[in-house]
């Protein structure tokens, strides 16, 4: 399972809106082209960096728990169900929220063997250890810098698991 985001317009948000079907198109264009702008792929990462944040697998409060596991779902089954959609002012509050955990404070937070115990997927934090943090440490900055830049231009943004 990869994590993946997509900032997009507010206007293309509002066509998804009026429109569930568009989504998985967009995400899948039949041309077989590339991703689409403003497109973070954050790997096999994506729980682990939701638990290091929330503390908890699935749930958390806040817009820290917004960031991979909150919004609205939106239309059909994109990989591992609907994309999830967050507003523009959701995306600031995440952007700002993240802001405040840099990597020192997410070094801190991040516990392999909660992780391992918690089920985080893909379940091989005890194991990697060091290697492993690095390995998340460096999606965690990308996706810092795609919501801040998402934030900034006033995006919404869609999350997906594929």
């Amino acid at each position: 399972m990869i994590g993946n985001l997509v900032a997009v317009s507010p206007a293309r948000l509002e066509s998804f809106v009026s429109d569930p079907s568009r989504v998985a198109a967009f995400l899948y264009p039949e041309d077989g082209s590339s991703e689409p702008d403003n497109f973070l792929d954050i790997d096999k990462t994506w729980h682990a960096i939701h638990f290091t944040l929330n503390g908890d697998a699935w749930g958390g409060e806040g817009p820290l728990a917004m960031t991979l596991l909150g919004g609205q779902e939106i239309g059909e089954d994109v990989g591992y169900g609907p994309a999830q959609f967050l507003h523009p002012w959701q995306v600031k509050e995440v952007a700002i929220a993240l802001a405040g955990v840099d990597s020192a404070e997410f070094r801190e937070r991040f516990n392999p063997a909660a992780m391992d115990a918690a089920e985080i997927y893909p379940q091989m934090w005890e194991r990697d250890g060091e290697e492993g943090l690095e390995y998340v440490l460096d999606y965690y900055s990308q996706l810092v810098s795609f919501y801040r830049e998402a934030a900034d231009r006033g995006d919404a943004v869609l999350v997906y698991l594929c």
